[in-house]
């Protein structure tokens, strides 16, 4: 792990002030032992116990620490570790008689400090370094023990002892957290993983959407503005050709000419207010098909028959942008292209189905049969639906009308 990471940072940091709760802890504990008896040893313990803790917490929060170089931690490992072993064995005169005064005592007053450098080791450092420091403190302690206290053969011997059963416990728990840390930083990088994956098909299907929604775009301009350029063109040709010889037709074909610009100047306009689908947004689903389904009958003189919920539909923002797309190119299919009498639009909701139908009694067409060349309506509408997972099908005969169904599911 970097040593400037949060991670490291805070761990650090926190042993640090673990560190001085445990000291500022036994304090209270010795309090308690010693009441009443001589206080200087006891005071001169704990001072010198709590300057490696002092130090140890300033080089936690010191800018230092965010190097990448590793000197610094090693060092604030020895301060954690060694110095409290060389303190209480070499600098400390004996503590008044007590429970923890003795040699079995300084050890277990030093073992949770120990601890959190152990802590620290294993999970920064790799097991084989973690192994290495659980026995090479122990041998340290049992050296400084073996130069400056001077033991009797039968503590020797038991002091033996406690040094091969604590290298054995921290061996053991040594190992269970670094295999925890790694098995925690595995699932990490696996999380991060999978969160890269999933930002990246956020962004494909992001891209993909945008290039479906600009095909659509292009096509329904295409339907709109090219057509009527196109129709434009014959009629000023016309216009041109009949200028000369027959002034009244080439009239005529002027005033054709204009009435289609107007025309195609407000289905332009249409199509471009359309791609925003402003009605979803001031209205909602419900009355915008409502709008929708009247405006169009309205234009196209149809006799219009809907069917929409009594109460306000809560769907999702893409299945609603989906269904009023889907309906607003058939409606306006019908009205351009279906020369029907009667219109119907239906939309129903159950559970977690959406399933709108738009059907109208015009020409019909056949729906195997390729497109005329320049309309791409029914196609968009199937990417449309495609994309939002839904199913749409067409029912169509020449001479026997047309019905539209788009069925979604998962609202």
């Amino acid at each position: 792990m970097s040593t400037d990471s949060p991670d490291y940072l805070r761990g650090m940091r926190t042993a640090a002030w673990m560190w001085l709760a445990y000291l500022a802890a036994l304090v209270l504990v010795d309090v308690l032992i010693y009441a009443g008896g001589p206080a200087q040893p006891i005071v001169w313990y704990h001072l010198l116990n709590a300057f490696p803790a002092a130090v140890f917490l300033a080089l936690a929060y010191s800018p230092w620490l965010k190097s990448t170089h590793h000197g610094l931690n090693l060092l604030m490992l020895l301060l954690i570790s060694g110095v409290p072993i060389w303190v209480s064995h070499t600098l400390i005169q004996p503590l008044p008689p007590g429970p923890l005064s003795n040699l079995e005592g300084m050890v277990i007053r030093q073992l949770p400090v120990l601890f959190i450098g152990l802590v620290l080791v294993a999970w920064h450092y790799p097991l084989v370094a973690m192994i290495l420091f659980s026995v090479g403190l122990n041998l340290f302690e049992l050296a400084v023990v073996l130069i400056w206290e001077r033991l009797d053969p039968t503590r020797l011997t038991a002091f033996y002892f406690i040094t091969l059963v604590r290298t054995v416990c921290f061996i053991v728990v040594g190992i269970f957290i670094n295999r925890l840390i790694m098995l925690l930083r595995a699932q990490q990088a696996s999380l991060q993983a999978a969160n890269v994956q999933l930002h990246h098909y956020a962004s494909t299907l992001e891209s993909l959407t945008v290039s479906r929604e600009r095909n659509r775009m292009s096509r329904e301009l295409h339907d709109t503005v090219v057509h009527t350029l196109s129709g434009l063109s014959v009629q000023l040709e016309a216009a041109k050709a009949y200028w000369e010889v027959a002034p009244d037709t080439a009239r005529s074909r002027l005033e054709q000419s204009l009435e289609l610009t107007r025309s195609g100047l407000q289905e332009t306009r249409r199509a471009l207010k359309a791609l925003r689908a402003s009605p979803l947004d001031d209205l909602g689903l419900g009355l915008a098909l409502r709008q929708l389904a009247g405006t169009a009958a309205r234009r196209g003189a149809l006799q219009l028959e809907l069917a929409l919920p009594e109460t306000t539909v809560l769907l999702s923002p893409d299945v609603e942008q989906c269904v009023y797309r889907i309906a607003q190119e058939a409606v306006e299919n019908v009205v351009h292209h279906a020369n029907a009498q009667h219109l119907v639009v239906r939309l129903a909701v159950a559970g977690d189905e959406v399933r709108l139908v738009v059907r109208d009694d015009g020409i019909g067409f056949n729906p195997a049969a390729k497109p005329p060349a320049g309309h791409y309506g029914l196609e968009g509408m199937r990417e449309r639906a495609h994309v939002a997972s839904g199913a749409l099908t067409v029912e169509s005969q020449p001479g026997r009308g047309t019905t539209l169904q788009l069925v979604l599911k998962g609202n």
